[in-house]
């Protein structure tokens, strides 16, 4: 019986020439990228989601939606629902500054296209940076398989050659080459399945986190709208336990 160093996966990597172990390590790198992310990106979007139901929730409840904007802007600037609740804040204080001035401000429509326009910028900002990585997994996605079926190729290659020379082209030769050679094809496999079900569960999850975020912003705007009480100033950002 031949050793574990001279079969099986093993075996491969033992014997692999320069090729196939740079593919080999490149697939690794890129495994250790895509489950980095899905761990990284994972717990992110955990986090916003349970912020995101929190800020609805406390929208909803509280009796004067300025109050509920002001208690979530005190909240991390790293959470889309949080970012907006403050820029919220920033609008009202302005919409108020602009009234005890009474200098000519801009109208009530001017008012409201650019407190459109503000919320908006920041959630393209918050999207943005939760769209990070998805390059990442889709092209790891994509490439794996067909690296590592370049890897198998130039195994088999090297294996059909190496038995060639020797002359001996019986099933029990080929086989055991051959067969070691696919298992780089597995090998792209397992790292291609892993990124795309994590990009498909992403995208899916970004949407529907932009879904809630556009109707907190919605909510946020009339709020701004229909103050009429000054707003106290926002706090500077504190990241908490939430």
């Amino acid at each position: 019986m031949e050793s574990l160093a001279t079969t099986g996966i093993l075996g491969v990597l033992l014997q692999a020439d320069a090729v196939q172990k740079s593919v080999a390590l490149l697939l690794l790198a890129m495994s250790i990228a895509t489950w980095y992310l899905i761990l990284a990106k994972g717990w992110r979007i955990f986090r916003i989601r349970r912020g995101g139901w929190r800020a609805i929730e406390a929208i909803w409840r509280s009796p004067r939606g300025g109050d509920a904007l002001e208690q979530l802007a005190r909240g991390s600037a790293d959470d889309p629902f949080f970012a907006a609740a403050r820029v919220a804040c920033e609008l009202a204080q302005r919409r108020e500054a602009a009234r005890e001035a009474d200098n000519g401000a801009a109208s009530a429509a001017d008012e409201a296209e650019y407190a459109t326009r503000a919320l908006r910028r920041s959630i393209r900002h918050s999207l943005a940076r939760l769209d990070g990585g998805l390059t990442v997994l889709a092209s790891v996605g994509a490439t794996a398989p067909f690296i590592g079926l370049f890897g198998t190729v130039w195994g088999i290659y090297h294996a059909l050659i190496a038995i060639g020379f020797t002359g001996q082209a019986t099933i029990d030769k080929v086989a055991g080459p051959v067969g070691e050679a696919l298992i780089m094809t597995a090998f792209g496999l397992a790292v291609a399945i892993p990124a795309v079900v994590a990009y498909n569960l992403c995208v899916r999850t970004n949407r529907a986190v932009a879904a809630e975020l556009d109707g907190f912003a919605h909510d946020a705007h009339a709020i701004v709208m229909s103050a009429t009480a000054t707003p106290a100033a926002a706090p500077a950002p504190v990241t908490g336990n939430r």
